[in-house]
């Protein structure tokens, strides 16, 4: 895109195509202006070009502006074909009507050739298709009279895309072939008339053969503007892909940020495939078969309406589970289960092992929520760490913390240190642990703010409660995702020697609770590299959509053994459960 003219009034900033080469997908050179403005049809803009190679040309169908002020019947897609990016030997205006965004099939379908392309996408008073072309000669890409005829039966053509009335959708980079099918990326774009629009990159799956059936697809987006060169530019909050490959085992995808950079993001392919097409995918996570491992227990006043939320820490070869209880006054203390296998509860107390103490724990409304909720733990030296959410039902939640040695724990005898609240008075401040190792020197505390995943360092554990109080931001929602409207740290950190592996919950717009994956950097925890696009947990079971809160499955503490994960959690706020998770497979999809 060019500067604006000096001249106020003397028409548009004209966008051209321009041709770049890189060895590696990455860095690139040679940058050179390849497509310009010549033709009538052209003369305000050559924007957004997708290309396709097939029988040794390569097709690089691009927007084409004839009007300004832009108006929908002078936006219409134009072809250009090149054997060498060197020389356009032609250009072609394609359609006769308003369209963007088409792609030319890098094979023959049935004997035609066949594209894919979005139709009446500025048009205010029509809904933009997807809709597929097949022609039997090249000259029919261009022939206005086939797009006569073609138009008049676009009902026949359209590929069905949109989850409701207010989305909007356009192709995004040329169809890609697997055995699975025809892979498009493309873009959704959620609210789409509405100040508070989403835009994000999904993909579907066609059929080989007939490429106007969807026989897979993304539930929601796989990528929304997170990073500031997505949030900050021309056009703010906007992502646009409009190239893709494939390499090795991933999906490369190639977008533009805020109508200003050109970036790129990666997938591993299987992972998008598996997610596009549930009923073919393992699961990522196995529940436990007898689940609920741990129910509420009606002789026990002080668990008798629900038990939730456990944390979980292995210890001379057994796993110790403290869970959240809840009275039927709905007063939350600490009980405690064993399990040998990990799966099967061998010894559980008929006594809480941890019990509200102080102020910001006590009961302030009469039958209100209140005392010590979602406990974590970590182990460091021969001491047991435990961060849980403090609440008496009036103030805001605050971060409470309390220490029992390794020796006091495996007899039973609960001698718990005073807690101390770690985080800022009249903050609603939960979801914390410790990290299970220093990081260059500094204790690193994992909370959440509101709706983000934050962390502050501190120098001793004694200066806790005075240094917890900037609350770096680590992670926040993705808007338009199953994670989209708040995020929470689940367990404690895995280390690992791809990075620290981070559970975290999500909530979606709809109110459910479900359980994702990032990785963070061994040495920089700050430095978010990957994160999963789906939920690996999310509520199907009766007792995950049925209880105090419907629809939640909400980890607070998991054990490694091998290379299995337990993921323990509690289900619909009344429950807990149990879920496993390989490690090796965790990482394939985060690394």
């Amino acid at each position: 895109m060019s500067e604006p003219d000096l001249i106020p009034g003397n028409g548009p900033r004209i966008s051209s195509i321009g041709y770049a080469n890189s060895k590696d997908g990455i860095y690139y050179s040679g940058q050179t202006q390849l497509i310009k403005p010549e033709l009538d049809w052209e003369r305000y803009g050559c924007e957004d070009p997708r290309v396709t190679e097939l029988n040794g040309k390569y097709y690089i169908f691009y927007t084409a502006l004839s009007i300004f002020p832009f108006r929908y019947d002078g936006i219409k897609v134009a072809c250009a074909i090149t054997r060498d990016f060197k020389k356009i030997e032609e250009k072609h205006l394609v359609t006769p009507f308003n369209s963007k965004a088409m792609a030319l099939f890098p094979s023959k379908i049935n004997g035609k050739m066949t594209a894919i392309l979005t139709v009446n996408t500025d048009n205010l008073n029509r809904t933009a298709r997807v809709a597929i072309a097949q022609f039997d000669q090249e000259a029919d890409i261009w022939n206005s009279l086939y797009w006569a005829n073609w138009y008049k039966n676009l009902n026949k053509h359209i590929i069905h895309v949109r989850r409701v009335a207010t989305d909007h959708i356009e192709v995004g980079a040329a169809p890609l072939k697997t055995k699975q099918g025809w892979l498009l990326v493309y873009s959704h774009i959620q609210n789409y008339r509405d100040s508070n629009k989403i835009f994000g990159i999904e993909a579907l799956l066609l059929d080989l053969k007939n490429p106007r059936k969807v026989i897979g697809r993304t539930r929601h987006p796989m990528l929304v503007p997170e990073e500031s060169y997505e949030k900050y530019g021309q056009i703010e909050n906007v992502i646009f892909p409009s190239g893709a490959l494939i390499r090795d085992k991933d999906l490369w995808i190639f977008y533009g940020a805020t109508d200003t950079t050109s970036c790129l993001a990666k997938v591993r392919l299987k992972d998008l495939r598996d997610s596009m097409r549930p009923d073919l995918k393992a699961a990522y996570a196995v529940r436990f078969k007898k689940n609920p491992i741990i129910s509420p227990v009606s002789e026990h006043t002080w668990e008798s309406k629900a038990v939730f939320n456990p944390a979980a820490i292995e210890l001379e070869g057994k796993i110790h589970i403290i869970y959240r209880a809840m009275s039927e006054d709905n007063t939350s203390t600490l009980g405690y289960a064993q399990s040998s296998d990990g799966l099967n509860i061998t010894q559980r107390l008929p006594d809480p092992v941890y019990q509200p103490r102080g102020d910001s724990e006590a009961k302030k409304v009469p039958n209100g929520n209140s005392g010590c909720e979602d406990p974590r733990i970590v182990r460091i030296g021969n001491t047991l760490y435990m961060c849980y959410t403090a609440y008496n039902g009036v103030e805001p939640p605050r971060v409470g913390l309390s220490l029992i040695s390794v020796k006091d724990f495996l007899k039973a005898k609960w001698n718990w240190t005073k807690p101390v609240l770690i985080t800022p008075p009249g903050i609603d401040d939960k979801d914390a642990c410790l990290f299970p190792e220093k990081i260059n020197g500094q204790y690193l505390f994992i909370h959440r703010i509101n709706s983000q995943i934050c962390v502050d360092f501190v120098s001793s554990l004694e200066k806790a409660p005075q240094d917890v109080n900037r609350g770096l931001w680590l992670m926040g929602p993705r808007y338009g995702m199953w994670d989209s409207k708040k995020i929470g740290l689940a367990g404690p950190p895995i280390k690992t020697k791809a990075g620290w592996v981070l559970f975290y919950h999500g909530v979606s717009e709809d109110n459910h609770y479900s359980l994702g994956a990032a990785l963070l950097d061994l040495k920089n925890p700050m430095l978010v590299l990957s994160r999963t696009s789906e939920a690996i947990l999310e509520p199907e079971k009766k007792y995950e959509k049925e209880g105090q809160v419907p629809n939640v499955v909400f980890p607070c503490g998991h054990v490694l053994r091998g290379d299995t994960i337990y993921n323990y959690y509690g289900g619909a706020d009344s429950f807990v459960g149990v879920a496993t998770i390989k490690l090796s497979r965790l990482l394939a999809m985060l690394t």
